[in-house]
């Protein structure tokens, strides 16, 4: 996926108070530095945040951290925070194969928002939903594992349902057209999202939880 290069974002998003520039130095102490002891979700690939920050908004007694490798990403986000207190929301810029050196057994729920799909086979190994990830996240869930998708990518997601219930989570809600549900599911729509609504495009979504 190609992004529009910012000159000097990283220099831009290190200004913000919202961002944690040495993350791995809050590993098993992420509750200490939003001091409280509130549930813990994470973004990965936050793009230019407008999920996150809502998140965060209507869900005040929950901790927030968006996650996003792309400074010039981060560069909208980091704009959004500028006039808003948001005490449950923190910034990580850096690369989601690196978690495990942030996060010990601290995360409650991670969130895959229209993360790039990687389409082509010899890339499968980068999808968010890959088996190595899946293990990756075994070791930064707190208890029980907790992940919720999101994507207009129907092979993605097909790919997603299949790596998923291989390795044992179970589905506890599924859609093909998260939009147009008889009996609504709680969402928080991205600015991607709000354009593929508009354009009349399906949702996909799915909640996967694995307890054991």
């Amino acid at each position: 996926m190609r992004y529009i290069e910012i000159k000097d974002a990283d220099k831009i998003i290190r200004k913000s108070i919202y961002l944690v520039k040495n993350p791995m130095d809050y590993k098993n102490q992420w509750q200490e530095l939003f001091g409280n002891q509130n549930p813990i979700s994470l973004e990965l690939g936050m793009g230019r945040g407008d999920f996150i920050i809502q998140m965060a908004k209507k869900n005040p007694n929950r901790n927030f951290i968006g996650l996003e490798i792309v400074d010039s990403q981060m560069v909208k986000a980091v704009e959004r925070l500028k006039n808003e207190n948001l005490p449950n929301l923190k910034l990580i810029n850096m690369d989601a194969r690196e978690i495990d050196k942030v996060f010990g057994k601290e995360i409650d729920t991670i969130y895959l928002t229209f993360c790039d799909p990687w389409p082509k086979g010899h890339d499968e190994k980068k999808r968010f939903t890959h088996e190595s990830y899946l293990r990756l996240y075994d070791k930064i869930f707190k208890k029980g594992k907790h992940i919720i998708l999101k994507t207009d990518n129907k092979g993605f997601f097909a790919y997603s349902l299949q790596t998923l219930s291989q390795y044992w989570y179970v589905f506890e809600r599924v859609s093909l057209d998260l939009h147009h549900e008889e009996n609504p599911i709680p969402n928080v729509m991205t600015d991607f999202e709000k354009n593929y609504f508009e354009e009349g495009r399906p949702i996909y979504y799915v909640d996967a939880r694995f307890e054991g």
